[in-house]
């Protein structure tokens, strides 16, 4: 459950299915896990449980892997157009 806080009302959001607005001029708006605003700087994220469960499948030898071939090169062919 993510709760956030719009510092213009002061004003708390609980996110649900349904959406939900403040009201003010800075129209933050919240559903599920999606915060949208006017102005992101006037939103305060006061509770995030949102917790991925998710296990590591990768071990240390492909996630080393994974990030050598990240920082690949990536080779340009030029090629004569007549």
């Amino acid at each position: 459950m993510l709760t956030i806080r719009c510092k213009c009302c002061n004003r708390e959001l609980n996110s649900s299915p349904k959406s939900q607005i403040c009201g003010c001029p800075n129209n933050t708006t919240i559903k599920e896990d999606k915060i949208t605003a006017v102005d992101l700087s006037k939103v305060l994220i006061v509770t995030n449980s949102n917790h991925d469960d998710r296990h590591d499948v990768l071990t240390a030898e492909d996630l080393m892997y994974q990030e050598q071939r990240r920082r690949r090169k990536v080779k340009r062919l030029d090629f004569e157009v007549r």
